[in-house]
């Protein structure tokens, strides 16, 4: 039998782990089985183990690597007020609102990682955070630490502004949403530091 190099190895992890951060967030994670999973990888389900020992196992290194490569993206916006305006439309925006499967991984899923044992709620916890720190950092510069709580906030109020619209059918309704959240997060952004916290 024979052996794949590092680099194939890694690349094959790396196609599950982008299949599967896709699926997990346009059907579910508990929608989403491993055979269908692998399918959509174009590999076979003995492949999955060779990387993961369970689903439990990848779902936490998917939920890993969504809020890595969401932080990554988070850093090459402007700094301050200007990158936060610039998340927040882009964020709040219909073209997310309509293609959950490349978005956010915390308005997709949310509800399934709080249902989810301690490794992804664990990775989704640390992936959080880093977050938190760069909204933080762009709030308050000079002290990042002073704008915790409303970095905090505005996590909130984007992942569930973005829910919220995704749930309403009624499309002008669903707008609405996206834009009073842009406006409110906005408004909490602009806060004084001093008295938000």
């Amino acid at each position: 039998m024979a052996r794949y190099d590092p680099a194939h190895k890694e690349s094959t992890r790396r196609r599950i782990l982008e299949t599967a951060g896709r699926l997990f967030k346009h059907d579910g994670i508990d929608g989403t089985g491993i055979a269908a999973l692998m399918a959509d990888a174009g590999m076979t389900n003995g492949a999955f183990y060779a990387h993961f020992r369970s689903k439990e196992e990848l779902v936490a290194a998917v939920i890993a690597e969504e809020l890595r490569v969401q932080a990554t993206a988070f850093t090459s916006l402007p700094p301050g007020i200007a990158g936060i305006e610039q998340l927040l439309r882009t964020y709040l925006s219909v073209s997310h609102r309509d293609h959950r499967e490349a978005g956010c991984p915390s308005a997709a899923l949310l509800d399934e990682i709080a249902r989810c044992g301690d490794s992804t709620r664990g990775a989704y916890s640390d992936g959080a955070n880093v977050l938190v720190q760069q909204i933080a950092s762009r709030l308050a510069p000079e002290d990042p630490a002073a704008a915790h709580g409303r970095a905090l906030s505005m996590l909130a109020l984007m992942a569930g502004s973005l829910q919220l619209s995704r749930a309403i059918s009624d499309p002008r309704l669903s707008a609405e949403v996206l834009e009073h959240g842009v406006a409110n997060a906005l408004a909490l952004a602009c806060l004084d530091a001093s008295g938000a916290d």
